[in-house]
């Protein structure tokens, strides 16, 4: 039976890799996307195999459940929720207003903690044994982000929340887990790596280079096949050994 599985953030970057490493691997796949349906569709439309759709919504405004449901019902149901959708913001704690501060941990949080939760509450009423749900988090919930200091809080609560609810929904057949990447090379970072900055972020790794999206996808890939069910609770380091713990 083909699986079915509903993306966030995958208009672009690390999600429209990991919905190509899902749409290979023989699911149908929602492509989630909050303001470019152009760039959906065609993320959906290059996607191996077909009856795959796009699913727009706001993460951050309260959209959970709609997003949700509407993925289930255009794919018939729902066996992989993979949380990739997120936002980061600069704001040191010497140079940011208290206002820009307040603002920068309220939209943060909301979107990369708040709204994967609520994403996963309305997820688990579609599914039954054998899903999955594998959540995006990241190097610096472990090792800290001292200029975006509510990303790598809220990561830290998404690993959190992985764990916990790898616990409680196993005896539902379903599984929990995460990946937790380094840099990656997207759209958004090239003018980033190509600066003097560059080297350095390379450097980061003993490989000497930044992540590829597909290197992610492919262990999200893995996180959502049968083989992976005793790495329920994971939190998968996928950062070229630039952070070890």
């Amino acid at each position: 039976m083909t699986r079915r599985a509903l993306v966030t953030g995958a208009s672009r970057g690390i999600g429209a890799a990991i919905a190509h490493a899902l749409a290979s691997d023989g699911h149908r796949v929602a492509v989630h996307f909050r303001s470019d349906p152009e760039q959906a569709r065609n993320v959906a439309d290059s996607l191996p195999g077909d009856g795959h759709v796009t699913v727009q919504g706001d993460i951050g405004a309260g959209q959970a459940e709609q997003i949700v449901t509407e993925a289930a019902d255009r794919l018939g149901g729902l066996d992989v929720l993979v949380n990739n959708a997120g936002i980061y913001f600069h704001h040191p704690i010497t140079t940011t207003s208290f206002t820009e501060w307040q603002d920068a941990w309220r939209r943060t949080v909301e979107l990369n903690l708040y709204g994967p939760a609520d994403l996963t509450w309305h997820a688990v009423r579609h599914m039954t044994e054998g899903a999955r749900i594998i959540n995006v988090g990241s190097r610096g919930a472990f090792r800290g982000e001292p200029d975006a200091p509510a990303y790598g809080a809220a990561k830290a609560g998404l690993h959190a929340l992985t764990q916990s609810l790898a616990q409680s929904l196993a005896p539902q057949g379903i599984a929990v887990a995460a990946v937790a990447p380094g840099f990656v090379r997207t759209g958004m970072v090239t003018e980033l790596l190509a600066s003097p900055e560059g080297d350095a972020i390379r450097a980061q790794s003993p490989f000497g280079r930044v992540a590829e999206p597909e290197e992610v996808a492919a262990a999200v890939a893995w996180l959502a096949t049968p083989a992976a069910t005793w790495a329920s609770g994971t939190v998968m380091d996928v950062n070229g050994a630039s952070y070890l713990r």
